[in-house]
């Protein structure tokens, strides 16, 4: 009797399926994925003692805070420098300006200054305190003239107060 032998061919494989799986999957969990980020935190701390004179000679980081209840002028390194309460007619906008006037003495390469307001500040007392810390006045002779302070000057938000109510707890 003859002997039938089968004719096997090779199993061709399907994968149309998985690379249409694949090709959904990796996108999304590409997306969902949590990258961790090393983050090294340099702390500085305040200096010990306050006003122009406690102010670094060679980098100066000037901020200016305004708060509702008074006008905080420091250095982003070396902490508060001097905090201008307000008058009861508002901000003292002539002391801000003299305090300005000072540490331009001190430190007369330096243009650059960052006001920081809260988000409830009036635009008039931004524009108010960003004139202070951009011109001043000088007497020259008998004239007093418009001098040039901190021109180059960056708005930003101010940060938040250790022990404030937020606005949704409050």
């Amino acid at each position: 009797m003859p002997i039938r032998r089968l004719h096997k061919r090779p199993a061709a494989l399907e994968i149309t399926a998985f690379l249409n799986l694949i090709v959904v999957l990796v996108p999304f969990l590409l997306s969902t994925a949590v990258f961790s980020r090393l983050a090294v935190l340099q702390l500085n701390l305040p200096a010990q003692t306050s006003g122009v004179e406690s102010l670094k000679t060679n980098d100066l980081k000037l901020e200016v805070v305004i708060r509702p209840d008074a006008i905080e002028v420091g250095d982003r390194i070396g902490g508060l420098v001097q905090r201008i309460a307000n008058t009861p007619g508002g901000y003292d906008y002539k002391t801000l300006s003299s305090l300005m006037e000072q540490i331009k003495v001190k430190f007369p390469d330096k243009t650059d200054a960052t006001v920081l307001a809260e988000s409830d500040t009036p635009y008039d007392v931004l524009v108010q305190v960003m004139d202070a810390v951009r011109v001043g006045h000088q007497v020259q002779g008998a004239n007093v003239v418009k001098a040039e302070l901190f021109p180059d000057i960056s708005v930003g938000d101010a940060p938040i107060r250790a022990g404030s109510p937020t606005k949704a707890g409050s």
